[in-house]
This record gives structure tokens, C-alpha cells and sequence, in this order.
């Protein structure tokens, strides 16, 4: 009987064929223009892979060819998110129309585009896994496969089924261990509230049935909320040029410069430099980054440390994980009570570049706020400290430390992308929802103007070649 209802579950696929018939009766028509690659229409089929980080050179390629040639062949659109800091994995985002037909499998089955890409990016990352476990294959033990996804709250229900009948009922067919988990999510998905994490474990070819039939139901139910899984058009890319896991040399001069500037309060230099240089120097050899700590000319009781690196997109980066270190030593703790954690952590960005935080209509720092739950707010020139230059705003964070470092985060990779779209027009987001439920603003009330409202600019990248202040350390 089990077997009886999964067939009839997944008697969808006859269905899913004559979608493409082109009759014009599809229930997933794609309303979307053709040429409008970096929007996810609501009828589209969507995926989310989560790759591990040292497996993402098996599925990039040197100059970025593997997933040239994914894209080509599949004509599947394929994004590949920033490594966030201390996550091991990366989200692979796959998605395409249901207007072309690929040909999957011996034979020949008619899927759509996202589909085939799918299983073009798992089999790299398997067989790349594979030429791992040579070395130290024991044919005593069979090898076992882990497919992780991202799948939205509101579209997992089909995959679960009423009474989780047809989870289980996927089970008893595929025989592979099929979970899906709400807590403990990867760092990956700590700002996507939303998200469920759908994981698969069994010997390859199990693993692989089970995830056919998963992708199955997910093309045929699309999340109400998939639209919004990519960022505005100016912010997305073709994924990198390169890949810092093959071994091959680089030229230097095609690295992008990448900055940040912290406001540090003058009483917290001394934490930040540490004991003859100590605390500094370990971040320096730590991470790779430049760090610079600057006093003001006009004897202003704020410094700037800044942070800078010559980075490539698809490497972490050095700049980004310094700042996240030194975040709490640069930040200024708020409340009267001495036992409230709040902090606040400002930065200074070039008004050229301030509107990547802002969004069209605000959009963008208010998704921000909801999804770190943290109080951002961007400062006008009259309300920014003297140490800022003109050309400067000032960006606020004020949260606990964890929601500080959230959103610290967010910020400062919308940053790096929005400098490498400015470079080469290859840009992509760190993943986040708009549609996790909007919080109010911290009550905490701030000795600076908020600035209200949002502009269109012409965004251009931080110039760390700019005249500075005094130079400390």
C-alpha cells in the first residue's frame, strides 16, 4: 500500500512532462520576460543546494568554466552565494523557467532546466567526494551520501505530506533517510527564519532516487516566497571568475580592494591595538587584512580603524572576517544598566555606496532589521561624527552582540558585492528573506539622527587610497 501511494504522489511526473507541452495550459506557466535572468518568477522551479565549502571548486572550475558549461548546457540560471565566516557550507541557488525541455537520464526523460542542473551539480560534488575517499577506501563499508537543501517553511509541506505520510512513504520506497530540520540550521541560513533544512543520507544511488523524487514534488509545489530569493538585478552575478580550490596562479592585479571603516570610541583603542600591538597583530595574521588605526585631526574622541584586503569574490574574505573580530572591541556599550549587553557598532560608508543598505523604497534595511533583529539605521552628514570625511555617512547597528554581528554581517557583504558589481558587474547577495516578519526598532534612543526614506544611486567602491587621518598604529 505504501508503495501504491507514493507511486500515485509522484504520478505528478506524467503531469510534469506535459507541462512543456507548449499548449499554453501549463499550471506553471512562467510569466516572466526570457531575458530577465536575475528574477525568480513565482511559477519557476527553484533550488537551493547546499555544497561544502572545499567541494565548490568541483562545480566553479578554473575561470569559472564548470559552471559556464552547467549553465550552457542546461540553460539553468546557477548562483553561488558568499562563504559566510565559519559556515562550511555554500548555498548553490539553481533555478530556471518551464519553457525549455532537457533530456535527463538514460532515458531521456523530459525535465526542466533547474532539475538537470541540479543533478549535474550533485554528481561533481560526489564524484569530487569520491576521488577524496580513494586514499583511504575501506571495502568493508559501503560509501554514504549527504544531500543537504534549503527549502522554504511554506513549501515543505509536500515533501512532508499530512501526517508525514509522504516523508515516510519516501522512505520506505528510496530507503534512504530522509529528515527534514527546523532547528540547528546551518550559519548559512541563520538569517532565514523561514527556512527548513531537507537532508538525505543513504549509499549514492539510493541518495539519488530519493533526491529525484524530493526535486519532483518542489517543482511542482513552488514557495509563494521564491521570488524574493534573489536581491534586485543590480546586485546579482554570474557566479566567479575563479576558484580559490584548484591550484592555479592568479594575477593580482585582478583582485578587487575591499574596505571597512569602524567609528571606535577613543577609550576602546586600546583594546583593539592590545598589549604592545598583541590583539591587532594575531587579526592581521589571522585573517590576511590590512588594519590601520587613525586618529582624528581635530582631537575628536573617535578613531577609525581600517580594514582592507585584495580579495577575489569567490575566496572569503580577509576584510570581512576582521571586521566581525573586531566588532565588539569597536563598539561602544549602550543602556545606563552595566549588566544591559547592548552594543553599538558604527561605520563609515561613501554616500556614492550607501544606497546598496538602503534598497529601493527602504527595502533592503528594513529586510536587515527583521531578519538580525537588530536596530540599523543610516545617519545623515550633519548627524555624523567630525571624523567622518564629507563624502561619508555613518551606518548604526545597535543589538545585542548577536544580533550586532547579524548584522554586521549583512552589511558589510552587501558592501563587498556591491564593490565587486562596480568591478566586473559579477555580483551576488548573501541569501536573505524580505518576508520574515518586519520588528519594531530598538527603543534604545540614539544621540544621532535617523535618516528616513531611500534614494537610486549610481553605486561606486570604497577607495582605500583616499587621504586619511593621523595614522596610530
Amino acid at each position: 500500500m505504501a508503495s501504491s501511494t507514493v507511486r500515485n504522489v509522484h504520478g505528478k511526473r506524467s503531469s510534469f512532462q506535459s507541462e512543456f507541452t507548449g499548449n499554453g495550459a501549463s499550471k506553471r506557466r512562467n510569466l516572466q520576460d526570457e531575458t530577465d535572468r536575475n528574477v525568480i518568477g513565482s511559477e519557476d522551479t527553484v533550488y537551493r543546494y547546499l555544497c561544502p565549502v572545499k567541494k565548490t571548486g568541483s562545480i566553479i572550475g578554473k575561470g569559472g568554466e564548470i559552471a559556464k558549461q552547467i549553465r550552457s548546457e542546461t540553460k539553468a540560471n546557477m548562483r553561488i552565494n558568499e562563504a559566510l565566516p565559519g559556515c562550511e557550507e555554500r548555498v548553490v541557488t539553481i533555478y530556471s523557467t518551464s519553457d525549455e525541455l532537457n533530456h535527463f537520464g538514460d532515458d531521456g526523460e523530459i525535465v526542466c532546466p533547474a532539475l538537470d542542473a541540479l543533478f549535474k551539480v550533485h554528481d561533481m560534488v560526489v564524484a569530487d567526494s569520491n576521488d577524496d575517499d580513494d586514499d583511504d577506501d575501506d571495502l568493508g563499508e559501503k560509501q554514504t551520501v549527504t544531500v543537504r537543501m534549503l527549502v522554504p517553511s511554506d513549501q515543505i509541506g509536500c515533501v512532508i505530506g499530512k501526517g508525514g505520510q509522504v516523508i515516510q512513504n519516501l522512505r520506505t520506497e528510496t530507503n534512504a533517510q530522509i529528515r527534514v530540520i527546523k532547528d540547528n540550521l546551518p550559519p548559512c541560513a541563520l538569517t532565514l527564519s523561514h527556512d527548513e533544512l531537507l537532508q538525505i543520507i543513504g549509499e549514492p544511488l539510493i541518495v539519488r532516487e530519493a533526491l529525484y523524487q524530493v526535486a519532483s514534488l518542489l517543482h511542482d509545489n513552488p514557495s509563494r516566497f521564491q521570488h524574493s530569493l534573489l536581491s534586485s538585478p543590480s546586485t546579482l552575478m554570474h557566479q566567479p571568475l575563479t576558484s580559490s580550490h584548484r591550484n592555479y596562479v592568479r594575477d593580482l592585479a585582478d583582485a578587487t580592494e575591499f574596505c571597512v571603516c569602524f567609528i571606535c570610541p577613543a577609550e576602546n583603542v586600546g583594546g583593539v591595538i592590545g598589549k604592545g600591538g598583541g590583539f591587532i597583530n594575531q587579526i592581521r595574521q589571522e585573517t590576511g587584512a590590512t588594519i590601520r588605526v587613525t586618529t582624528s585631526e581635530t582631537e575628536d574622541d573617535d578613531s577609525i580603524i581600517f580594514i582592507s584586503s585584495k580579495e577575489f569574490y569567490e575566496d572569503q574574505s580577509p576584510t570581512v572576517s576582521a571586521a566581525i573580530l573586531l566588532q565588539e572591541r569597536c563598539s561602544e556599550k549602550v543602556g545606563k544598566d552595566t549588566n544591559d549587553s547592548t552594543i553599538s557598532t558604527r561605520l563609515l560608508v561613501s554616500s556614492s555606496h550607501i544606497g546598496c543598505l538602503i534598497g529601493k523604497g527602504g527595502a533592503v534595511i528594513s529586510e536587515m532589521r527583521s531578519v538580525t533583529r537588530a536596530n540599523i539605521r543610516i545617519l545623515q552628514k550633519e548627524n555624523v561624527p567630525k571624523i567622518a570625511r564629507e563624502d561619508e555617512e555613518m551606518v548604526q547597528i545597535t543589538g545585542n552582540p548577536d544580533a550586532a554581528m547579524k548584522a554586521l554581517t549583512q552589511v558589510v557583504l552587501r558592501l563587498r558585492a556591491n564593490a565587486f558589481d562596480m568591478n566586473h558587474g559579477l555580483v551576488l547577495l548573501p541569501t536573505s528573506f524580505p518576508y520574515v516578519s518586519q520588528v519594531s526598532e530598538s527603543s534604545n534612543k540614539s544621540k544621532y539622527a535617523k535618516r528616513d526614506g531611500s534614494r537610486d544611486q549610481d553605486y561606486s567602491r570604497l577607495n582605500s587610497n583616499s587621504k586619511r587621518r593621523n595614522h596610530v598604529s
